[in-house]
């Protein structure tokens, strides 16, 4: 894995394209020109056919399950379950970075694991990752703890610009801030002990008017959450397969060489490059626009299962935060401002797609 060691507080360039196939070569690929390589891939007629092939089947099995979907009431209730599941979200993002940040403070890595610094160099810089991460964990003044988080991935991101591989973090920490920690959680614990009359505890807590204030402010917001989130974790597809593979198609065939995948499904390296990178790009556009949202999100599930387990030096705690949104947006689907809002079957009885206020 190929790893840039920044020195803090001092920004450095990462003086290389950022992308998650450097979590698995070590070093860069050759410099190619992206149109030129996706032009010569598709001009043999072989893996033209192949490409064409895989879109029509794609298509044509959407279509048909657009069909079909009305009578299927499977759909339905499946939607009607999951919507029941909402008051966990919270509990799922804070699982999804709180042991990433804990990993990335005892590691020494900002966010993305390919940045790391000193953590004997810099024990404040390992002190804030790792009580940001047991504090999420805890449910501990989550909406604090949130802004303190998003500030510091902005101050990463000055210090070394690959950070932007963990982009996940962003709308985790924003659905987080409005949401609040959720049950269960430290927050929600605190909060029924100091409210109710006669407890020593509320006698003391100088907080707990502030956190029912922070609750109603954010009602407003809460029913945008699965949009935060869906377009947060598509925008991160997009950019995966566009800049990592599509982008620099040089390190992505580094990958493919390296695992041997040509064995696992025999077709050229470069149509292995240009295929996933239009699956990655073709995904991340459909959550993007809220289409067939749940659907997405059990694809890139997959996806990220398939390179978990299939490519063995993948840092595990680099693909944590991506299962915990996509658990997330499964659960909650599609949310306002999307293409399955206004076009979608609701479920019977269906919940708010956003858990109520503590």
């Amino acid at each position: 894995m190929q790893q840039s060691r920044v020195a803090l507080p001092r920004s450095l360039p990462s003086g290389r394209g950022p992308a998650h196939v450097d979590y698995v070569t070590d070093g860069p690929g050759e410099v190619m020109d992206a149109i030129a390589f996706l032009a010569d891939v598709l001009s043999d007629p072989l893996n033209a056919a192949l490409f064409a092939v895989s879109g029509l089947v794609a298509a044509v099995a959407l279509a048909a399950y657009l069909r079909v979907r009305p009578t299927i009431e499977d759909v339905v209730v499946l939607r009607e379950t999951l919507a029941g599941y909402t008051d966990l979200v919270p509990w799922m993002l804070r699982l999804a970075i709180g042991l990433p940040l804990v990993g990335a403070g005892f590691q020494g890595y900002l966010f993305a694991p390919t940045v790391a610094f000193d953590p004997a160099a810099n024990p404040g810089v390992r002190l804030l990752f790792i009580s940001l991460g047991f504090c999420t964990l805890f449910g501990l003044a989550t909406r604090i703890v949130s802004t303190v988080g998003l500030l510091a991935y902005g101050w990463a991101l000055t210090v070394d610009p690959a950070v932007v591989l963990a982009l996940e973090y962003v709308p985790v920490f924003l659905a987080l801030l409005i949401l609040g920690g959720g049950r269960p959680s430290a927050d929600d614990m605190l909060q029924a002990v100091a409210s109710t009359e006669g407890t020593y505890y509320g006698r003391v807590d100088p907080v707990h008017h502030l956190k029912e204030f922070l609750d109603d402010a954010a009602e407003p917001y809460r029913r945008y959450v699965p949009t935060i989130l869906r377009v947060g974790m598509g925008v991160s597809f997009v950019y995966l397969g566009v800049v990592q593979k599509l982008g620099q198609p040089g390190s992505a065939l580094l990958v493919v060489e390296r695992y041997d995948l040509t064995a696992v499904v025999p077709v050229d390296p470069g149509l292995w490059v240009v295929g996933a990178g239009v699956t990655e790009a073709v995904v991340g556009l459909a959550l993007i626009a809220g289409a067939f949202t749940r659907g997405a999100a059990a694809v890139s599930f997959l996806l990220f299962t398939v390179t978990l387990f299939g490519l063995p030096d993948d840092p595990v705690l680099a693909h944590v935060a991506l299962f915990g949104i996509a658990s997330a947006v499964f659960t909650m689907g599609a949310g306002p401002l999307s293409l399955d809002e206004r076009f979608g079957r609701p479920a019977l009885g269906e919940a708010p797609v956003a858990p109520a206020a503590d």
